[in-house]
Order: C-alpha cells, then sequence, then structure tokens
C-alpha cells in the first residue's frame, strides 16, 4: 500500500515510530508494535508501527519523523510504500562508541534498555540518548554505529539481547547507506508551535521546486523571497535550517557583517558570488541572517557601503537576469529597519511574522527540548507550558538545559572528575525533577519582554480586603474576556479595551491591579507614567508606541499605567511643557482606539486626580470602564483588618469588630499602618522587658493586645478627610450621568432609525 508522508508530532520523534492511520493499518493487518518497511526512491528502512491520530482518520496517512524521512529518501506530501516486515529478535548486538566517549560500567545494559523495542541493522547509526549533562544541548544524543548483529539482516533490541561494545570507535566502522542517519540533524519535527508558519514557509519554497509545472500551467512566476521576522529567540534561523534540510535543495548562508569589506566593491562582488554559486547549484536557498545589517533604510545610513550592498541586493533578487531556482530567506528582528525596496513582491514576495509561541506552541517547544531527557514522573509540562507567559523558544531551551544542569550539580559531588571513564549507574541515576524545573525557572526571564518584564506579583483576591463591588467589575472586564471568549463570541461583543481605577489615595487602586495580574494568568507590563517622559522631541510617543507593540506581540497582556494623570492631562492646560503631554495623549488615543485593533490586551489605570484626565481618553472604547475605589465602610475595614493581622499572633482580647467601628475614614493604607504600629508597639514592650539572652527561649510568647492596637490608633489619624470623599462621590455621579446621558442619545438614535 502506498500512503501519503506527513510529519510526526514532536513527541514522538526520535523513536523509530510510524503513526498509520487506522483504517489503513487494518486493511494491511498491523497492530501497534508490528515492524514495516518503508520503501522511497532508492531508499527503505524500517519502523514500528504507532496508532495514528484522531485527526489522520481515514486520510491514508503516515507520519514518519525526520530522520526515516532521510532514510527512506522521501520528502513530506510524498508518497511511501508500506509491507509488514518480518524482524527477528536480536540475540546479539555489537556497537561502537564515538571515539571521544568513554563511560565504564555496565554500559551495554544502558545501552540495550536505551535501545529496546527499536529496529537496527549492521552499519546503521543509532542515536542514543546519552546524559544531558555531557552534551552542548539538552536534547542532543550520541551517534553509536551497529558494528554487527546476530541474526544479520534488521533485527529488534528486546530484554535478552546481550548488547557489546566493539573495540573499535565508530569512526572505523564502515557505515550503510541504507542503514545511514548522518546528514542533517534538524527537522521539522524539531521546530514546536510554529506549525501554520512552517507550512506557509513550505507552501512558498518546497512547491515551486519539487512542482514548478503547477506555476507554469498558472502563467505566474514561483516565488522568489520569504521574509521571516519576529522577536530574537522565535525560530526564525531554525526554520530556514529545517526547510533545507527537508528539501533536496544547495544552502547557501549570507552573515550580514562576513560580507562587508573596507575595499571598494569587494561587498557587492561577495554577494554576486554567492548567487552566482547558488545558481550553479540550482534548486537552492540562498539565507540571509540578520538582513537588516545589510540592507538598512538607503535614506537613513551614512555609509557609501550599506548603499552599495542595497543596490547590488536589488538588482540580484529582481534584475535583468532571471534566478532561476534559487529561493531567497530573510530573517530580522528589526523588520522596520529594512529599506522598503526589498519588501515589494517580486523581491520578498511573502512577510511571515514568527510570533512569540502560545500556551499549546510553548508545550511543544519544551516536548522537543526534554525529548531525550530522563524525566522524573512529577514532571508535568503542562503546567509549565502555563507558567511561561512571554517565553520564546530560546528561553524555554535555556529553561530545560538549566534544569537538566541543576540535576547534574546534584550527583556531581559523586563524580570523580579525574577518571577517564564515567560510571553507566550514574547515568541511569540521573534524573530531572520537577524542583530543578522550579528552580531553573527563577533565573530565566522571558525575551520578547524583557525590557518592560514585570514580575507578576503574588497578590490574590483575597489578599485584597473588602471592595466586593470593585473585585466583580474588574473580574467582569479582564478576567472573562479571556477566561470565556466563546461566551463574547456568540453574543457578538467586544471585550472592553480599559479600565480606569480611581479613588482617594490609599484604598488599594494599585493593589487590585496587582491582583487582576496574578489572576487574570496573562503578561503584565507595569508603566509608570512620568519614566516614559523623555527630553527629545518624539522619543516619548515612540515610549508608548514601543508598550503597546510589545503587549500586542504577547498578548494576552495586562498593560498598567500607574497615575496615569501625569501624563494623560486635559489637552491645553500644559502651555510650558513644548506639547509633548498633548503629543503623548493624542499617542495613547490612537493606540486605545486606531486604526490597529488591540487583540487580547487590557489597560489599566489607576489615578487619584481622574479629573485632570482627557476627556477624550475616558470615552467608551478607551478606558471605557470607571471604577470608583471608594473609601471602605465599616464591613471593608473589618476584611481589611482580617488580611493584615492574618499571620499575627493576636491576644485574645482584641476586638476587631471594635477596631473596624473605631476606624472610620481610614482607608486600606491606614488600617495596615495600624496593623503594623501595633506590631511595633508590642515588639518594643516585649525587646525592653527581656534581656537578650532569653529573647530566643520567650519569643513564641509574644502576642498583639487590645492595648497596642488602642495606642496605634492614636498614633495614626485617617488619611481622608470628609471633604475629600465628597469629592470623589461628586465625580463618581458625574460619571455615571454621563454614561447614562450616552445611553439615552443612543436610545434616541436607534428609534429615530
Amino acid at each position: 500500500m502506498k500512503l501519503i508522508v506527513r510529519p510526526l508530532k514532536q513527541k514522538d520523534a526520535g523513536r523509530g515510530l510510524a503513526a498509520i492511520d487506522r483504517q489503513a493499518a487494518e486493511e494491511l493487518g498491523l497492530e501497534g508494535g508490528d515492524f514495516i518497511r518503508l520503501k522511497g526512491q532508492n531508499g527503505s528502512t524500517i519502523a514500528r508501527v504507532w496508532p495514528g491520530y484522531p485527526e489522520d482518520q481515514g486520510t491514508g496517512v503516515i507520519r514518519i519523523d525526520g530522520r526515516l524521512r532521510q532514510q527512506a529518501n522521501v520528502g513530506i506530501d510524498d508518497r511511501v510504500e508500506v509491507e509488514k516486515a518480518d524482524v527477528k529478535p536480536a540475540s546479539r548486538v555489537t556497537v561502537a562508541l564515538p571515539q571521544n566517549l568513554r563511560i565504564g560500567g555496565n554500559i551495554g545494559t544502558y545501552i540495550r534498555d536505551k535501545l529496546a523495542g527499536q529496529p537496527v541493522t549492521k552499519g546503521q547509526t543509532v542515536q542514543l540518548p546519552l546524559g544531558f549533562g555531557f552534551m552542548a544541548s539538552s536534547n542532543q544524543t550520541v551517534p553509536l554505529r551497529v558494528a554487527s548483529t546476530q541474526p544479520s539482516g534488521t533485527v529488534v533490541v528486546n530484554d535478552s539481547t546481550d548488547v557489546e561494545i566493539s573495540q573499535k570507535p565508530a569512526e572505523q566502522i564502515r557505515e550503510t547507506s541504507a542503514g545511514s542517519d548522518g546528514g542533517p540533524s534538524i527537522t521539522y519535527e524539531d521546530i514546536g508551535g510554529l506549525d501554520r508558519e512552517l507550512e506557509q514557509v513550505r507552501e512558498m519554497i518546497e512547491l515551486p521546486m519539487r512542482h514548478p509545472e503547477l506555476f507554469s500551467r498558472l502563467g505566474i512566476d514561483p516565488p522568489k523571497g520569504v521574509l521571516l521576522h519576529g522577536p530574537p529567540g522565535t525560530g526564525k534561523t531554525l526554520i530556514a535550517k529545517a526547510v533545507a534540510n527537508e528539501i533536496d535543495a544547495s544552502f547557501h548562508t549570507i552573515s550580514g557583517p562576513e560580507i562587508m569589506s573596507k575595499y571598494y566593491g569587494e561587498s557587492e562582488e561577495q554577494l554576486r558570488e554567492i548567487f552566482e554559486e547558488a545558481e550553479e547549484n540550482a534548486p537552492a536557498i540562498v539565507f540571509m541572517d540578520e538582513l537588516d545589517s545589510i540592507a538598512p533604510k538607503r535614506e537613513e545610513t551614512s555609509g557609501d557601503v550599506e548603499r552599495r550592498v542595497v543596490a547590488q541586493l536589488l538588482s540580484l533578487m529582481d534584475g535583468l537576469e532571471s534566478r532561476g531556482q534559487v529561493v531567497v530567506i530573510g530573517a530580522t528582528n528589526r523588520v522596520d529597519a529594512i529599506d522598503p525596496a526589498l519588501r515589494r513582491g517580486g523581491r520578498f514576495d511573502r512577510e511571515i511574522e514568527i510570533g512569540v509561541p502560545d500556551r499549546e506552541g510553548r508545550k511543544e517547544i519544551l516536548q522537543v527540548h526534554t525529548r531525550n531527557m530522563p524525566l522524573a514522573d512529577d514532571v508535568e509540562l503542562d503546567e509549565f507550558a502555563d507558567n511561561t507567559h512571554g517565553f520564546v523558544g530560546a528561553d524555554l531551551e535555556s529553561l530545560a538545559k538549566e534544569s537538566a544542569m541543576n540535576a547534574l550539580r546534584r550527583i556531581r559531588p559523586e563524580l570523580d572528575l579525574e577518571a577517564e571513564e564515567i560510571d553507566a549507574e550514574i547515568l541511569e541515576r540521573l534524573q530531572v525533577t520537577l524542583d530543578d524545573f522550579k528552580e531553573a525557572l527563577k533565573g530565566i526571564e522571558p525575551s520578547a519582554l524583557r525590557e518592560v518584564f514585570v514580575e507578576v506579583p503574588d497578590v490574590t483576591w483575597e489578599d485584597v480586603g473588602g471592595l466586593e463591588g470593585t473585585k466583580e467589575r474588574l473580574r467582569e472586564t479582564i478576567q472573562w474576556p479571556l477566561e470565556y471568549p466563546e461566551v463574547f463570541q456568540q453574543l457578538d461583543m467586544e471585550a472592553a479595551k480599559g479600565v480606569m481605577l480611581y479613588g482617594p489615595p490609599g484604598t488599594g487602586k494599585t493593589l487590585l491591579a496587582k491582583a487582576v495580574a496574578n489572576e487574570a494568568d496573562s503578561n503584565f507590563i507595569s508603566i509608570k507614567g512620568p519614566e516614559l517622559l523623555n527630553k527629545y522631541v518624539g522619543e516619548s510617543e515612540k515610549g508608548v508606541r514601543e508598550v503597546f507593540k510589545k503587549a500586542r506581540e504577547n498578548a494576552p497582556t495586562v498593560v498598567f499605567f500607574d497615575e496615569i494623570d501625569s501624563i494623560a492631562t486635559e489637552r491645553g492646560r500644559n502651555t510650558g511643557d513644548s506639547g509633548v503631554s498633548e503629543r503623548m495623549v493624542s499617542q495613547l488615543l490612537t493606540e486605545l482606539d486606531g486604526l490597529e485593533a488591540l487583540e487580547d490586551v487590557v489597560v489599566i489605570a489607576t489615578s487619584n486626580r481622574p479629573d485632570l484626565i482627557d476627556s477624550a481618553l475616558l470615552r467608551p472604547g478607551r478606558l471605557d470602564r470607571h471604577v470608583h475605589v471608594p473609601v471602605p465602610d465599616e464591613a471593608a475595614r473589618r476584611a481589611i483588618f482580617d488580611v493584615h493581622t492574618r499571620n499575627k499572633p493576636l491576644a485574645d482580647d482584641v476586638d476587631l469588630d471594635a477596631l473596624a467601628s473605631r476606624t472610620e475614614g481610614y482607608v486600606g493604607a491606614d488600617v495596615e499602618a495600624v496593623c503594623r504600629e501595633a506590631a511595633m508597639s508590642a515588639s518594643r514592650e516585649f525587646i525592653r522587658s527581656v534581656s537578650k539572652e532569653e529573647i530566643g527561649d520567650s519569643v513564641g510568647n509574644v502576642r498583639i493586645t487590645m492595648d497596642h492596637f488602642e495606642s496605634a490608633i492614636e498614633e495614626v489619624t485617617p488619611s481622608v478627610t470628609d471633604e475629600t470623599r465628597r469629592r470623589y462621590e461628586e465625580i463618581e455621579q458625574r460619571f455615571k450621568k454621563n454614561e447614562v446621558e450616552r445611553d439615552a442619545e443612543t436610545e434616541v438614535s436607534r428609534t429615530f432609525q
């Protein structure tokens, strides 16, 4: 039977598996664990049957990894001949280790356990996962060469197989072409979370090279270039390497700084030579890494060399002479810095953004990098996929590598570093645990958010006393659209763009924002208003643009503006600041509700002077939810006292209800100060009553009494006056009145229509 080849899922790659459509497997009489022979053009290989994925049911698909595709000499979407294979169990297998690998002890048993269930042939190179601590990367393997098998032919390693180590190193054993596993090291299965982007790249590159007749029939030229752009570490260069390895094309790289020369005309000559070489070896791929370094905007560069290089590149990509079957892939993380002439059709026909991975993408990437790791049973990759917002592929690789190094540090005292060999038993004991991952996570910041990254505060709704109505409105506005997007979609309802929390100082506005950031399970960017201001014209507005650009790239994101009245005052008021505040407001307005929509980005702003904020910023579609954080009433003050005395050793006579009734006019910050002052008073009294030597024995008896709280109340006065409270209540009424008037106007217009 002939089946269509598709790539294997990341978690199953590297194990010699072939996931076959269940319907086709039944027709062939195959069950999980059987062996099959795959025959392609001038190549064949043996694989073990694995149950097909549900989405492949009835499609006639077989999924195999890059190693098996290479051995069978087939590409993705090709057809491969599949037949049942009779593979005998091996009684003895002799393997040769690389010269630079020295492992002692019972290494044969260790290798047998790792190869169990795998078919092997004499002369074949087998990739063996072997102790990550000795590898340069967390998912690298050691190439072993099969020196001989008994019986001969293709055999399967099982528990009774005797594995021996050859005296000759692997380099001296002749490799058979059928069993060869040399060549490309990066396949499509080594890329996680970029399925859609990979499909676009393959459509642009593989299709024209393998089936040019399709484009001839349509009467169009095939695409000539692909520009991959996105934040650093997302996998742009990796995609180019994988594409070059997977298709039968020569690969030529241009590293920007390498071709630059101080001699006149030499840089352009090197470019021409690379393209000429590619044309001679067509079909070919020319890969330009860091394209912005050799093709910057000509009007902005001061050097003559850069201008000439850009001009040469333009003529090579779309000059009078045809390039033939040469496709150019460019990669950059500064797409706006590239000369616009390169970004038109005929040069870079398609621009593909390689963005920050989502949750599923992060899980796939973690599966790739932990594929060959001995993970402990308590490691749940789903948990780390949930907790790594803003992490790109390179960050997740660092996480896997650092957790492996933590595991290695645990057994390092047992290693004899001066010995020539490492005992196989120590390798067997190596395991990466949940604690290793947690420890590694502490030291890694997400690259995509590094400039604006803020550690999400460990504040929950339980840490915010009272304010139940305010908390409920914040949940509806921010948490619900992220948690229940299907409800909003069904009701054809858009999520709110922003929330403004206003109220007297100390009522808990910033604390609420911290709790929202924690509970919303999203990225958190915190902006303190004045830090965006810059003495150079245009830089302040640029800062606002960069914040929202980062937020869009890393959605879902909560952008928090503390004290927004400092940068968004009413336009026309400030005449002595060169107009910078007015331009900042205009930039904020266009970012919040301009032509470019904000997807899964919510803005939270806090202010204790909402009367100073520009009215255009407070209209619906921008900061459209106005949430008053009031001075707490008695019940709220009781809840705040609960929060701040939760872990304090209180005496039996402390009555929190009485304290709540006696603190009329106190805001949350005042109540916290009362609790802190009472604790300080108790510590002062205790320290003065005992000697230094007795403190350790008697500290467990310290209690905070009602007298301490009463003296603290006398010390801490309420920070909000009746006049201040009335002013904020008037502002709240004004906001409500405006909302009612807007609703009435909308109703009138509907009636008129």
